[in-house]
């Protein structure tokens, strides 16, 4: 039994289901399900034909395709990915994405379903879970971009944002005594990363070239990351912002200059920063030092704390937003705005300085109120 209509047909299988089909761009096109009733059946051809009219469209045999097999190719296609971000954006495939996505076609992820898994996910592993949730919403994007979706499922308002946790930064004295619990090599990258905001990879990737002594510079042009197998990768920062040039403060005048003559080769290409035994800096050592210092000195900041301290510090000299975004190598003033940080200890500044505004006037004794 066969029924047809202007747009498509409906066709009575032999087990009493129903199958619409129709013609578009070329082909005929099949609906992914039957149906129990010729009414739905119908009623699915009307939703084709509005969608084909309001350039709404989707080839179902794209829909079907499954997230695993389309996510992986995604991958293997971002080919403008940094080393350290492709294999971080793999583990988040592999850990918590796949094997909740992996089986589903791209069609049937349906925002209640990416919801769920969200507040899953970030019920268990919060830092993990924006991460994952930011690379779900790029790949369906791209598979709107490709017309395999029409809209993307991930609607979750506010998932995927950053939302740290305020953290006490060290004050300017607490680094002093830091860096003197350094090894002498690397007592210096303690103050550039307080003073200038620095981030590890930056600091890592520091030659002498990059240090302008008669203007009290460095340029920052590139930054090191650490593969899985242990290797280092230089390369550019991760956005044009990152390529800069930072002030340090003429107090720290003597100390570069110092630590080139004793530390650095004479070659411009040679690390600001090296081992024990000259080779590169790697991550692991200059974290083992990092927390020998820390707890010589009986604190429990981040080597990152520092880079919160540098924003805080340069806020702190009236400085504005841009100014700190291009000191800190921040494309987005949110990203700047997040190491601004109010201390103790400038809110004391600030009342010192709002003293200073106050008219030097003598103080009148209230009047005692006299009773009737």
């Amino acid at each position: 039994m066969t029924g047809r209509r202007h747009f498509g047909s409906v066709r009575r299988l032999p087990s009493g289901r129903y199958q619409a089909s129709y013609w578009h761009a070329g082909a005929r096109h099949t609906a992914p399900d039957t149906f129990t009733a010729k009414a739905d059946a119908l009623a699915y051809l009307s939703s084709i034909e509005t969608g084909i009219h309001r350039g709404g469209w989707i080839d179902p045999a794209d829909s079907k395709e499954l997230f695993a097999s389309y996510a992986n190719r995604w991958l293997l296609q971002r080919h403008d990915l940094r080393p350290r971000t492709s294999e971080d954006y793999e583990t988040l495939l592999k850990v918590h994405l796949v094997p909740a996505f992996g089986d589903t076609q791209l069609s049937r992820i349906s925002p209640r379903a990416v919801r769920e898994w969200y507040t899953t996910l970030s019920g268990r592993v919060p830092g993990r879970a924006h991460k994952a949730y930011r690379l779900l919403r790029a790949i369906l994007n791209t598979a709107v971009a490709d017309e395999h979706l029409i809209r993307n499922p991930c609607q979750v308002k506010g998932a995927g944002q950053d939302r740290s946790a305020e953290r006490i930064i060290p004050t300017v004295a607490e680094v002093e005594t830091l860096a003197n619990a350094m090894p002498d090599r690397l007592a210096l990258l303690v103050l550039l990363a307080a003073w200038c905001g620095f981030r590890r990879g930056e600091l890592l990737a520091l030659r002498r070239c990059d240090v302008d002594l008669m203007h009290g510079s460095i340029r920052i042009e590139r930054t090191v990351h650490q593969l899985r197998d242990g290797s280092l990768v230089p390369g550019p920062p991760k956005t044009d912002a990152g390529l800069r040039t930072v002030h340090y403060p003429p107090t720290l005048a003597d100390v570069v200059t110092g630590h080139l003559s004793a530390y650095v080769a004479a070659d411009p290409e040679s690390l600001l920063f090296t081992g024990e035994k000259g080779g590169p800096l790697r991550p692991h050592v200059l974290q083992a030092a990092w927390a020998s210092a820390r707890k010589s000195v009986g604190v429990t900041y981040r080597l990152h704390d520092l880079r919160h301290l540098g924003a805080t510090l340069a806020a702190g000299t009236g400085a504005t937003t841009k100014e700190i975004m291009r000191r800190l190598g921040h494309q987005s003033a949110q990203a700047a705005l997040i190491y601004q940080h109010a201390s103790e200890n400038r809110d004391e500044a600030i009342a010192a300085a709002l003293a200073e505004l106050t008219p030097k006037a003598p103080v009148l004794p209230l009047r005692q109120l006299q009773p009737n």
